[in-house]
């Protein structure tokens, strides 16, 4: 135990790691998964009112996990500041913890070597997004579920990181706002629009489609 940050606290699973972050004042808890390759990790940028609990994206980073990629579920927010219903909505908070975590992680002993992606859900996807224009290259590939990249529209034409867009067919405003964001992102993206998913992607086998497009995402532009 030694050899680990002093802020760091975990369990002794070898692949699965519960982390304490120390961000100036806070503390942000996380999960981390670490699978027993060199594909890479992923961070997974939560929407508003969610967090490293979240049993969506917990089910698409086990998946991706059995693909072989390693991920980090975290909260963005301390419990306080998430009672405060506006920070749910402050992009620019939201992006400064994820570019701090992601530095963080690049430096862990144990994920250092990693090439780095983000999963962005809602608003998460919005500070993923924003978190990339200041990071460049240094972030491979970024896939939104159900995202609200119009939360970064100013941004958006500074992105040049490889980003898929995944929007259920039945969430008709945010199928609309993301083929607006695409036209004015730069690099390389796609939009996919999962038929018979809601913005939850709640229906029986969407959430197993969301993972199946993001392994084949990351798996291109990742590894």
């Amino acid at each position: 135990m030694s050899n680990y940050p002093k802020n760091v606290v975990m369990n002794t699973a070898e692949t699965y790691r519960e982390l304490e972050i120390k961000i100036g004042a806070i503390k942000l808890k996380g999960n981390l998964r670490l699978a027993h390759t060199n594909k890479g990790i992923i961070l997974f940028s939560h929407g508003s009112g969610s967090s490293r609990l979240s049993s969506r994206n917990n089910y698409v980073a086990n998946l991706l996990f059995e693909k072989g990629f390693s991920s980090f579920l975290f909260d963005l927010l301390t419990e306080k500041e998430d009672v405060i219903y506006e920070n749910r909505f402050n992009i620019e908070l939201l992006t400064e913890r994820l570019l701090k975590v992601t530095k963080w992680i690049s430096k862990y002993h144990k994920t250092k070597h990693l090439p780095i992606g983000y999963f962005g859900a809602s608003t998460g996807a919005a500070s993923a997004l924003c978190a990339t224009v200041e990071l460049g290259s240094k972030i491979k590939a970024i896939v939104s579920r159900g995202g609200r990249p119009d939360f970064a529209i100013k941004a958006l034409h500074r992105v040049h990181t490889p980003t898929l867009l995944l929007v259920g067919g039945l969430d008709k405003v945010v199928i609309e706002l993301n083929k607006k964001a695409q036209a004015e992102i730069s690099g390389k993206c796609e939009l996919k629009i999962i038929e018979g998913a809601s913005h939850l992607f709640e229906e029986t086998g969407k959430l197993e489609l969301v993972a199946k497009h993001s392994n084949e995402w990351f798996k291109k532009y990742l590894v």
